[in-house]
């Protein structure tokens, strides 16, 4: 049985991987998609399954959003076509690779994709969501933005600002109607390793979750409406108790003079002169 239409989701990285689950995982509950991914031929592929076996319309983008003509071309649909109802920023690119290791042009290249490009998409999607009071925006984090030890902290260090710009989005639009969440997966068994450098082979399999399980998983956070969701996080109370700590010391960030502890007054200080 055909799910009720929910307008159209605008899905980035969408010819592989986590993109594709979602692509197939929208389309069964009722949204018409519009495929992004740089691969044409597996965007054609992909969106001619999706249709034939769910009946929604599917439309195909072939863009490199690292490109600034092409991706404008994305950024003129959000803006133009207010079907749109959803977006998903899942595209993007990381590396295992320490940082002195790696080429600082290839981490430019991944800040452009993994923050200029999301940032940018973002901002032709939520005027259109906001005077039309409706819309939600999914971005695809990493636990790599609340443990930057684990892996290259360039690519720790944007996914830190995905989830931090969808703390502030959700913080300026929730109450204008649009939804936002933040996907913190772990490791993924998808070709993110491959391009990275490290085959999935090399990682323990008790850490790597499929990418159907993932984005099952993610849409149930969606759907319960939450802002941030760690698909293998357990106990969800740790993450409320990271969280309450870091509204606990919100309001003591800033003030007119240093704190106590970085006086002279502080006890310490004057024990250790």
């Amino acid at each position: 049985m055909m799910q009720a239409y929910q307008g159209t989701a605008l899905i980035t990285g969408a010819s592989t991987g986590i993109g594709a689950v979602y692509a197939e995982r929208l389309a069964k509950r009722g949204y018409d998609l519009i495929l992004v991914a740089r691969s044409r031929d597996r965007l054609i592929r992909l969106a001619g399954r999706i249709a034939n076996e769910t009946g929604r319309s599917v439309e195909i983008i072939d863009a490199d959003l690292n490109d600034p003509a092409s991706r404008a071309t994305v950024e003129a649909k959000l803006k133009e076509d207010a079907s749109i109802t959803l977006l998903v920023n899942n595209a993007g690119v990381g590396t295992h690779t320490p940082l002195l290791d790696s080429d600082v042009n290839a981490m430019t290249r991944m800040i452009d994709l993994n923050v200029n490009a999301l940032t940018r998409l973002t901002y032709a999607a939520a005027p259109g969501f906001v005077s039309r009071g409706k819309g939600a925006i999914i971005n695809i984090s990493s636990i790599v933005s609340i443990a930057p030890e684990r892996l290259n902290g360039v690519y720790g260090g944007t996914k830190a600002f995905v989830l931090a710009f969808s703390q502030s989005l959700h913080h300026e639009l929730a109450i204008k109607g649009v939804k936002v969440q933040a996907v913190l997966p772990g490791a993924t068994a998808t070709d993110f390793w491959q391009s990275g450098g490290l085959p999935i082979e090399n990682l323990d399999p008790a850490i790597v979750m499929s990418a159907d399980d993932m984005v099952d998983a993610a849409l149930v956070g969606f759907e319960r409406g939450e802002l941030v969701t760690i698909p293998s996080l357990h106990d969800g109370a740790k993450w409320d108790v990271f969280e309450a700590a870091r509204q606990a010391m919100s309001g003591e960030l800033s003030s007119s003079k240093p704190a106590r502890r970085y006086t002279a007054e502080d006890e310490r200080t004057v024990q250790d002169a």
